[in-house]
């Protein structure tokens, strides 16, 4: 039996409360900002980043909260912020909360970091379209879907305050005087290093790190990691067993991701463009992605998903939480 049957759709109806959204005024609160899944609170040179059960997909929010998403995206970027310390500086402080997280402010680099070792994703369906080059970086000839590319490459992306991130290239980048080239090489740096230890990790967790995106900022004139890493809102993974065979067959790949989410939400006629009308997702499917991202977290971390308490309004827990470590 799978070790997430209990979450299987017949035993919704005992999931908790999932967190849609938070509206805190906390001591020395100077701003709030809410992203597609963080509720972001500045309390001096503080942020408080609240992981919501909202999910995203096509960069618009789905009408459903996934419960324990926000609980697992937070303590598997707290993982992954611990163990990639000594390779880049990051902003995390502490989590006092499952779904909480305290780091320091940065100045964002308004770039998203894209690396991909696999023709997967949005790379596949650039590629299926016939295009040979992404955000400046050629394409082999002769590939097919979740081959791995002969070394991971970076596909930056502009990170946008509302609606589509933009690919674009590095020599957009500088040229358009979005970074300097000294930054975009440290980032650059930052990026292979860290895509490098994801996938020893990932690896010994018998799974295989597709692609990922990583977020940097400045503090103190140091560029400082942000906001998550190797979470499946920001990775997607293949289970290593079993990949070779499927390739060889072209079969599709067992992943853990959200890729399976767009998946359903594409067959459902819904890619994010104007006019399309966002489905409405059954409880059944919503059970199975809560499923699917707690199997990612013990996959990951090799260690059983704690789940936050389900005796008390989560809202109440959480600004407790954080009011204890102000």
């Amino acid at each position: 039996m799978p070790k997430h049957a209990e979450l299987r759709p017949q035993y919704f109806k005992f999931f908790p409360m999932p967190i849609s959204e938070t509206n805190f005024q906390l001591p020395g609160q100077t701003a709030f900002y809410r992203g597609k899944v963080r509720d972001v609170y500045s309390i001096g040179e503080r942020l408080v980043m609240v992981a919501s059960d909202r999910i995203s997909a096509f960069d618009h929010i789905l009408p459903k909260p996934i419960p324990f998403k926000g609980a697992v995206l937070n303590q598997i970027a707290r993982h992954f912020l611990e163990a990639t310390r000594d390779i880049c500086p990051n902003w995390l402080i502490a989590t006092p909360d499952p779904n909480v997280a305290i780091g320091y402010r940065c100045e964002p680099i308004r770039v998203e970091m894209v690396i991909r070792g696999y023709l997967a994703g949005h790379s596949a369906r650039t590629y299926a379209a016939g295009i040979r080059s992404l955000c400046g970086v050629p394409l082999p000839e002769g590939m097919r879907e979740n081959d791995p590319f002969p070394e991971p490459i970076i596909t930056p992306a502009t990170k946008a305050e509302e609606g589509h991130d933009e690919d674009i290239s590095r020599d957009d980048l500088l040229a358009r005087g979005i970074v300097s080239a000294d930054l975009y090489a440290q980032m650059e740096q930052y990026t292979r290093a860290l895509f490098q230890r994801g996938t020893e990790m990932a690896a010994q967790q018998g799974l295989i790190l597709v692609d990922t995106k990583y977020e940097f900022g400045v503090k103190d004139g140091q560029v400082v990691l942000m906001d998550e890493i190797h979470t499946p809102d920001s990775s997607r993974y293949f289970y290593a067993e079993g990949y070779a065979a499927r390739q060889k067959n072209g079969e599709k790949q067992r992943q853990l991701s959200k890729e399976f989410v767009r998946e359903w939400l594409i067959a459902q006629g819904f890619q994010g463009k104007e006019g399309q009308i966002m489905p409405e997702m059954p409880d059944s499917f919503v059970a199975e992605i809560t499923a699917r991202y707690i199997e990612l977290y013990e996959l990951l971390t090799g260690r059983p998903f704690e789940r936050p308490s389900e005796t008390e309004n989560p809202l109440q827990r959480i600004e407790r939480a954080i009011l204890g470590a102000l």
